[in-house]
C-alpha cells in the first residue's frame, strides 16, 4: 500500500521521478481533483495497492496500463479490469480495497488522497457530482463484465476486442499493452483458448495479427455481430 513516505520517494522499493503537482492548464471535470494528487512514476509490474487494505488514494492513469486482479482460493487470478491513460480507479463504497492494483507497463499516475476528495464533494456539488458518474461508470463497467463472462469463448474475445478499440481509438488497429494471460484472466478463459479463438478469427478474416501484441480489426460488423 502506498504511505506518505512512498508519495515522496519510491513506490515499493522500485524508483520513482520526484512526485510533481499535476499541472493547471486543460483541467477540466475532474481537474480540481487531479490538483490535489501527487504525480509518480512506476515500473511495471508494481504494485499501487493490495486486495484488503484500506483504501486511502484514488489514482488516475496518466500513462501506461495498470490491471485490478484477485487471487482464487484455487491459485487462479481473475483480473477485474484494465485501467488505460484517463482512467480513475481505486473508487471503493467499502472500507477495503476488493482487488490488488498493479502496474502492466511502466507508468506516470496521480495518486490523491481519499478524505481531500470526499472533503471537497462534502462542499462543492459540481465535484460530487462527478464522483457520483465516476463510481456509476465502474457500476456499469463491472455489470458488463460480469454478463460477458457468460459468453461463448469467440464472443467474449470479439468483445473484448471492440471494447479496447474503443477506449484506445487508433484507427483500425488496436495495440493491446497486456499479454495473452493477462487477456485470458480477464476474459475467465484459458492461454490456449485466447489464442485458439484469435487464430479462428484471423481465418475468418475478421481480425488480422501482425504482431503479438497489434491487432487489426478488418471486420468490424462481424465483431459485433458476434458481441450482440
Amino acid at each position: 500500500m502506498l504511505t506518505q513516505t512512498a508519495i515522496r520517494n519510491v513506490s515499493h522499493g522500485q524508483p520513482a521521478t520526484q512526485p510533481h503537482r499535476a499541472p493547471l492548464a486543460g483541467a477540466t471535470q475532474t481537474g480540481a481533483i487531479e490538483l490535489m494528487g501527487a504525480c509518480m512514476s512506476f515500473v511495471a509490474n508494481a504494485e499501487i495497492y493490495g486486495e484488503n487494505e484500506p483504501p486511502e488514494y484514488v489514482y488516475k492513469v496518466v500513462s501506461g496500463t495498470v490491471r485490478t486482479y484477485k487471487v482464487l482460493v484455487d491459485g487462479r487470478r481473475q483480473i477485474g479490469a484494465f485501467h488505460l491513460s484517463g482512467d480513475i480507479f481505486g473508487l471503493e463504497t467499502g472500507d477495503l480495497h476488493t482487488f490488488s492494483a498493479e502496474t502492466i507497463t511502466a507508468c506516470r499516475i496521480i495518486v490523491i488522497k481519499r478524505s481531500a476528495v470526499m472533503a471537497l464533494a462534502a462542499r462543492d456539488n459540481e465535484v460530487a457530482r462527478q464522483m457520483w458518474t465516476l463510481t456509476a461508470r465502474e457500476l456499469a463497467r463491472v455489470q458488463e463484465h460480469s454478463l460477458m463472462l457468460i459468453k461463448s469463448a469467440e464472443e467474449r474475445v470479439a468483445g473484448f476486442l471492440l471494447e479496447m478499440a474503443d477506449r484506445a481509438p487508433g484507427g483500425g488497429a488496436v495495440e493491446l499493452p497486456m499479454s495473452r494471460q493477462d487477456i485470458a484472466d480477464y476474459l475467465g478463459l484459458t492461454i490456449e483458448t485466447v489464442s485458439r479463438t484469435l487464430k479462428h478469427l484471423e481465418d475468418a478474416a475478421a481480425i488480422e495479427v501482425p504482431k503479438r501484441r497489434r491487432i487489426l480489426l478488418r471486420n468490424r460488423s462481424a465483431l459485433r455481430r458476434l458481441n450482440a
